[in-house]
């Protein structure tokens, strides 16, 4: 069976499976990314760690997001050129008052495209699956549903995730809808410039703006490892007011 032909197999058994999405939203996210379809090399570990520090966001109890640095080391190894499968652990919170909890942990899986880097069209499918402390939301066991499509267009790239995801008790229409978006100029083999946008629309029975934040991003890529950082304001009255986020990954 051809690895494309399997993968959007999988995408449509996943999407049909995925009967609920998660209805208690974080006041803070571990992880702030577009997925760009890409994959660890066959056979290679990655570790990516993700960190924000909300400068001035949400003080709303029981998740208050501001002066909170929230983050997560995920582990990835590249199964073969169009499948990977992850770890994140641990997730991490340090919070105001300067204490430190754990958020629990996820497993992910991820098919994409071979060579996603090297197509003008490339799209993907993520999913999933997290055991949440109680400090860190209401639901114990949450999913991730993240269908990836992009366009790599000479130095300019326009990438789209429409995420939903569960928590395996609403139904159908309890599915949320959280898209994000990036739009990137390569400015050259290891420097990139982006602007990347986060919302949060509600549910299926109730679609809304609620969150909406645009982020300035900086991307290098060396020979060794890669490193993001990006400065986001919100756009709306229920966004975080300024989140810094900051992504580093190295293969091993």
């Amino acid at each position: 069976m051809q690895p494309i032909r399997f993968t959007l197999q999988v995408i449509a058994a996943s999407l049909t499976l995925s009967l609920a999405y998660i209805s208690g939203a974080h006041a803070a996210a571990d992880e702030i990314q577009v997925y760009d379809g890409g994959l660890a090399d066959p056979g290679v570990f990655n570790l990516t760690w993700h960190n924000n520090y909300t400068i001035s966001g949400d003080k709303t109890e029981p998740y208050p997001a501001n002066h909170a640095l929230n983050g997560v080391t995920e582990w990835a190894y590249g199964v073969n050129n169009w499948w990977e499968v992850g770890l994140y652990l641990p997730l991490y919170t340090i919070n105001e008052g300067g204490g430190a909890r754990m958020n629990g942990f996820k497993l992910r899986t991820l098919f994409a495209t071979p060579n996603a880097a090297d197509r003008k069209f490339f799209y993907g499918f993520g999913m999933e699956l997290g055991r949440n402390a109680k400090s860190w939301s209401d639901d114990l066991i949450t999913s991730e549903f993240r269908p990836i499509v992009g366009w790599h267009l000479g130095k300019v790239d326009v990438i789209f995730n429409p995420i939903l995801g569960t928590n395996y008790k609403d139904g159908l229409g309890g599915l949320a809808f959280s898209p994000s978006t990036r739009v990137a100029y390569n400015a050259s083999k290891n420097w990139a410039f982006a602007l990347e946008e986060y919302a949060s629309l509600g549910t299926l029975n109730d679609l809304h703006s609620e969150t909406h934040q645009l982020y300035g991003v900086v991307d290098y890529a060396g020979e060794s490892f890669e490193l993001q950082a990006g400065l986001g304001f919100g756009l709306t009255d229920a966004s975080d007011n300024t989140v810094f986020k900051l992504i580093f990954a190295r293969d091993f």
